[in-house]
């Protein structure tokens, strides 16, 4: 069990991220346990051949303790609401190489008992291992996460962000924590991860104090989860809302004859898509046309008051407001 004590400053400040470095990291357990993760299992057939022409393929498999544990060195927290995913790993490349040891050691030997072979020798160099795991991991980004998983999942990410947010703003802290999770629980200014089976993960007591609080949503965990030491900046992540939409077909849905004749059939197919918040960029990739003209046809339905939008980092996203809703059903 890990207990955050937050104050009201804590609570206040505390943010909401994704993170490019920590799905690509993250998402090597679909490599080891590709079972937990159901909803990503048609995505990652397609990604296999990539992955395994990958030179650093058995390097990233020994990542992953047997438990599904993380490196917590590989997973920093998020800086920013939306951080680079190449910002990101030049930070990973920028961290001092003795930090590896302790983390390895933290990760596998409390189950493992040993380290894995690729990276028991790797650490007879931990400068040279850090570099190997970074250009392993871009490597495997650029072929495998970039050109088709991330865009896609992106837009779930952001999506879920967008949700909760209004979450917090319509009910509060209790109104949050409740839906964010089954293993999270709240109470006056504890917020608690209870593990499914006692002793499945670390154990602590985190006074926030001013550190700060980021929830980042993610595809490949089955519960609220935080990092093995609790010395680090304090984070959970927890499974993102939407993650099963990655495995549904991605064509867009039916408008209606009726809805498409009072609004055309090209805002008609965008209003029947914005069931949950949505980037311009995501739409007129499932529309097959440009984020111009799909920009264009968002304009007309928000000034139409058929529609909201709201900021989270460089993204706009759009969902449909309660008017819009109400033409939906009809």
């Amino acid at each position: 069990m890990i207990t955050f004590r937050l104050g009201l400053l804590d609570l206040a400040s505390t943010s909401f991220a994704c993170s490019a470095l920590q799905e690509a990291v993250l998402s090597l357990r679909m490599w080891t346990h590709p079972g937990h993760y159901a909803e990503q299992s048609a995505w990652f057939r397609r990604i296999r051949p990539a992955f395994e022409a990958l030179d650093g393929a058995a390097l990233l498999r020994s990542l992953i303790a047997s438990n599904r544990w993380v490196p917590d060195v590989l997973t920093p927290r998020p800086s920013t609401p939306m951080p680079d995913f190449h910002a990101e790993l030049a930070t990973l490349r920028a961290l001092p190489p003795e930090r590896l040891r302790s983390d390895l050691e933290r990760t596998f030997l409390p189950h493992d008992r040993c380290l894995p072979a690729p990276l028991q020798a790797g650490l007879a160099d931990p400068e040279r291992l850090l570099v190997e795991i970074a250009d392993a991991l871009e490597a495997y980004w650029e072929s495998c996460l970039a050109p088709g998983w991330w865009p896609r999942a992106r837009a779930v990410l952001e999506a879920d962000i967008a949700y909760r947010a209004r979450l917090l703003a319509q009910g509060g802290a209790d109104t949050l924590f409740a839906d964010l999770d089954h293993r999270l629980h709240w109470r006056q200014g504890t917020l608690t991860i209870r593990w499914d089976r006692p002793g499945s993960g670390p154990t602590a007591d985190v006074d926030v104090a001013g550190k700060g609080l980021v929830l980042v949503p993610t595809f490949f965990a089955r519960g609220a989860i935080t990092a093995i030491d609790p010395g680090v900046a304090p984070v959970i992540n927890y499974p993102a809302r939407g993650r099963a939409t990655m495995g549904e077909n991605l064509a867009p849905p039916s408008a209606g004859p009726v809805l498409e004749r009072l609004l055309g059939a090209a805002r008609a197919r965008l209003l029947a898509l914005l069931d949950e918040p949505a980037s311009t960029t995501e739409l007129a990739r499932r529309l097959s046309v440009t984020p111009g003209a799909v920009s264009r046809h968002l304009s007309v339905l928000y000034d139409a008051g058929l529609l909201v939008r709201t900021r989270h980092g460089r993204s706009v996203l759009y969902a449909r407001s309660t008017l819009g809703d109400e033409l939906r059903r009809r």
